[in-house]
């Protein structure tokens, strides 16, 4: 074999998101990509406010900056910025200690699982979840381990007690979530940390609480993503600035610690240490100085709220079973077909192209991402049409 056997199996069992996508290349290949309505990936098309390309312009046109390394953990004064927001958000006494910036969520995610994990270890997570969570987890000698939601996605807190035990690290949750686009309330969130507590209380060992948030800002009718910082004290929150500031191709986000866990010092020192050994060193200059300038901003969330309500009017329109998302931009409607894949490949027959539920762990659904120029949402419905009557 000339590649690693357990990346090979990874391969094998790789993201629905990049199979789907690719087949979709295909497709636009043979019909024209203006025929094609392609709703596979989670990449934002609302574009940047403009308060981040004045200062792109004014952090990039300053001829004193300079491009040196720097602490593993980022720019003291970029992580002071964040500790601001992260404060006003967790309800807590964050400080830019707490913080260290990463390349993107997924680069903070590697970086804390690095630092927590010893190989045979378990994080458990609740399904449909974001795909890539198994391999990073599995990038450093860990296992996923998956709990059921309730009907409507939200937490089943039994589940997820069921799914903990002596080789438990810790609890990743992702609100908004990806793929359902489902808020998780305060009341569930607060109930969490208590059945985390007393789980670490018992098992003589602390279980992390991770939160993965970088949709944080994009929300709807309302909707508040809670604090977890004053639920459970061994917890941290991961985010990027991809979906918020549109800058996915940036790679630009942070880890934060809650201040009142026991052995923050300890993990903090780790987690530098795995983000330079992880290769990442640490996250981009020029990022880090931009969003220093801005924080709070965020995309125009009403774009996104105007292509929820349009497309949420088709598929309703069309008969499909879906619960509308509180945030993020993907809805996860109910496959017609118990085959969720089957039906995925008889909308692609509409030139329509959507990812398997399955991919998340979500069997009898599929995931239709909206962050996508309205033409495409417009010109997809004959085909969510036709393809339900074609199986009903």
């Amino acid at each position: 074999m000339t590649i690693a056997r357990h990346i090979a199996e990874s391969l094998q069992a790789s993201s629905w998101i990049r199979k789907m996508f690719e087949e979709g290349t295909t497709l636009k290949a043979q019909h024209g990509a203006d025929r094609v309505c392609d709703f596979t990936l989670g990449n934002p098309n609302v574009p940047p406010p403009e308060s981040f390309k004045k200062a792109l312009r004014d952090v990039a046109g300053n001829a004193a900056i300079d491009h040196a390394y720097m602490s593993n953990a980022g720019y003291p004064e970029t992580r002071q910025a964040v500790a601001g927001q992260v404060a006003r958000e967790q309800n807590s006494p964050v400080t830019g200690d707490d913080i260290i910036m990463t390349c993107g969520a997924a680069g903070g995610l590697n970086v804390i699982l690095k630092a927590i994990l010893n190989p045979g270890e378990t994080v458990v997570t609740p399904t449909p979840f974001f795909v890539e969570y198994r391999f990073y987890v599995q990038n450093h000698g860990g296992r996923l381990i998956t709990a059921p939601s309730l009907p409507g996605f939200d937490l089943d807190l039994e589940a997820l007690s069921r799914s903990i035990d002596e080789n438990t690290r810790a609890v990743l949750i992702n609100s908004p979530n990806n793929p359902t686009g489902v808020v998780y309330s305060a009341d569930t969130l607060d109930r969490l940390g208590k059945m985390l507590a007393e789980k670490s209380r018992g098992m003589g060992r602390n279980i992390y609480l991770i939160a993965d948030e970088p949709y944080r800002d994009i929300v709807y009718d309302n909707a508040v993503v809670p604090a977890i910082f004053d639920k459970y004290a061994d917890s941290l929150v991961v985010t990027s600035y991809s979906k918020t500031l549109s800058l996915p191709g940036e790679r630009i986000g942070f880890v934060a610690v809650n201040p009142a866990m026991a052995h923050k010092q300890d993990l903090l020192a780790a987690m530098v240490f795995t983000n330079r050994v992880l290769g990442f060193v640490n996250a981009p200059a020029l990022m880090q100085r931009v969003i220093a300038r801005m924080p709070g901003e965020h995309v125009n969330i009403n774009e996104y709220a105007r292509k929820r309500e349009r497309l949420c009017a088709i598929l309703s329109d069309c008969g499909y079973d879906f619960i509308k998302p509180a945030g993020a931009f993907y809805l996860f409607p109910k496959s017609p077909l118990a085959d969720d894949v089957a039906f995925v490949r008889r909308l692609q027959q509409e030139l329509v192209l959507a990812v398997p539920g399955s991919g998340f762990g979500g069997p009898g659904y599929f995931r239709l991402a909206y962050c996508v120029d309205d033409r495409t949402i417009e010109n997809a419905a004959p085909g969510f049409k036709k393809a339900i009557e074609a199986v009903k």
